[in-house]
Formats: structure tokens, C-alpha cells, sequence
């Protein structure tokens, strides 16, 4: 068995693309070109409709295999563990602060 089961465009679809192709019409262009672009355009739809499908469906599966995944990590995470943060400051920025003020200082004495 093939996956290549072409199914028949929707009425909407038909209808969007022969808007849009009439849309786009020039004044010298009969009505045969105006239908085989009308058909390009819905072979487009079409396309970017079956695209947005399997983005959907990877992101479905993405999203079950993390959400099985997280479900022992919420398990562990019940033990009470002390979490002590230290948050340690660089003397540079101080310094220079320091410095800055002690500069004018000095300039606004002389």
C-alpha cells in the first residue's frame, strides 16, 4: 500500500483558489489559464494544509513523550531538600563606584 491516496480538494478550497486566481487575472488571459492557476494555487493550499498536519502531529508526539517523561521527575521532587542560594557580588563594579565619587568629590573641592 502507497501513501500517495490523493483525496479530492474541498468545495472551500476549490472556491479560494478560483478567487484568488480571478483576483490575479490579467485582461488578456482566457479562462483555461485562469483555471490551471486556480489549480496551482489549491495544489498549494493543499499542500500547506497537509505541511501544517504534520507539524501537528510531531508537536503532539514532542509534547507526549515529555509529558511521560515528567511524570518520574515530579515523583522525586516530593523529597524536601534545602536549597541554600548565595548570591556573591563582584568588588568591581564598587570600586568604580568608589572611584567616580571620590573623583568628584575632589573636582568640586578644587
Amino acid at each position: 500500500m502507497t501513501k500517495n491516496s490523493y483525496q479530492k480538494p474541498s468545495v472551500k478550497t476549490q472556491e479560494e483558489a478560483l478567487k484568488m486566481a480571478r483576483g490575479t487575472q490579467r485582461p488578456t488571459q482566457s479562462k483555461e489559464q485562469t483555471k490551471l492557476i486556480a489549480q496551482g494555487i489549491q495544489k498549494g493550499i493543499d499542500l500547506y494544509k497537509k505541511q501544517q498536519k504534520e507539524k501537528s502531529r510531531e508537536l503532539n508526539r514532542k509534547l507526549k513523550k515529555l509529558s511521560g517523561q515528567k511524570q518520574p521527575l515530579l515523583e522525586s521532587e516530593d523529597l524536601d531538600i534545602p536549597i541554600n542560594i548565595i548570591y556573591q557580588q563582584h568588588w568591581l563594579p564598587w570600586l568604580l563606584l568608589l572611584l567616580t565619587w571620590l573623583a568628584a568629590g575632589i573636582y568640586f573641592i578644587l
